[in-house]
């Protein structure tokens, strides 16, 4: 593809010193456009750069979303921080290339939803690249730019995975940038990241996506007498496929003991449909738990 640079926006008056004073995007989706949206809503002294397609790219401009916008890596070149916003394999992928485009000292982090793959991939970086694994647990059932907004880390836990005992003062930067993007920043080990996110983010998915599948291949004609409960279970179905298959394929050990675990009740329920006390067991249980889910969330 040519490269694109689009012109830069009229600067932006007041605001605070940014903790990064140049932030590159790589990958503009719902994750990246609303890193970018954010980050000039709360810094608007500081420096958007961002890495995408043409169209993407327009539309982030058309939403002053960014500042400097170019469809090549070379446009980040002196970045203070870099995101790597893609699926979770090309964003491996631009890290190993990285030093190709930046000699300064940089931080890197990325948004991606399984850890262990990139932070074993950063041990390989030289020492001017300073990588620490990120996940903003934020996001919605549909996917893209058009779907990103500023708000979206309001409230939300974000991540940190540091693999070196150096990484104190990047850390800490990329702890108060997220706090200022209204997030609550935590750090984690990343085999303990992607052991925990295999139950709480990857199961509900993937129970979603064969729930839906499985209804519309065995009743599909009564989809349209279906309730408000079909509705809110099945709302992450709607969510594309293509980050799905680099979080499956980078957590898979992890992902299998989720399953295993969820098929396991299942077949008990399958086995124990006449059997009251079963059944109230299992309610009784998920609704302790689900009020322990909601708890400060109401």
């Amino acid at each position: 593809m040519p490269d694109v640079r689009l012109p830069m926006v009229q600067p932006r008056a007041g605001g605070g010193p940014p903790v990064f004073e140049k932030v590159a995007v790589v990958g503009l989706g719902l994750i990246g456009g609303s890193i970018a949206l954010a980050a000039r809503q709360v810094w608007p002294a500081g420096l958007v750069i961002a890495v995408d397609n043409k169209d993407v790219l327009e539309q982030a401009m058309v939403r002053h979303a960014i500042d400097v916008a170019a469809d090549e890596p070379y446009v980040i070149s002196d970045a203070d921080l870099v995101i790597l916003a893609a699926p979770v394999r090309q964003n491996i992928q631009f890290l190993q290339q990285l030093h190709e485009h930046i000699e300064k000292p940089v931080v890197v982090t990325d948004v991606g939803s399984t850890k262990r793959a990139i932070v074993a991939s950063a041990r390989a970086l030289p020492p001017h690249i300073r990588f620490i694994g990120g996940h903003p647990m934020a996001g919605a059932a549909r996917g893209g730019f058009a779907a990103a907004r500023p708000d979206l880390f309001q409230g939300r836990p974000w991540i940190f995975t540091p693999h070196t005992d150096a990484s104190g003062e990047a850390l800490e930067k990329l702890m108060a940038f997220a706090s200022g993007l209204g997030a609550m920043p935590k750090r984690m080990d990343a085999e303990r990241h992607d052991a925990l996110l295999a139950f709480t983010s990857h199961l509900p998915q993937l129970t979603a996506s064969a729930l839906m599948a499985s209804i519309g291949a065995e009743a599909a004609e009564a989809l349209p007498l279906a309730g408000r409960g079909l509705l809110d279970t099945t709302r992450l179905a709607a969510s594309p496929a293509g980050i799905w298959q680099d979080i499956t394929a980078t957590n898979a050990d992890r992902i299998r003991i989720a399953l295993d675990a969820l098929i396991a009740r299942l077949t008990e329920l399958r086995d124990h449909l006449d059997d009251a006390e079963t059944i109230e067991r299992i309610f009784d249980e998920a609704n302790r738990w689900r009020e322990r889910l909601m708890e400060g969330r109401e």
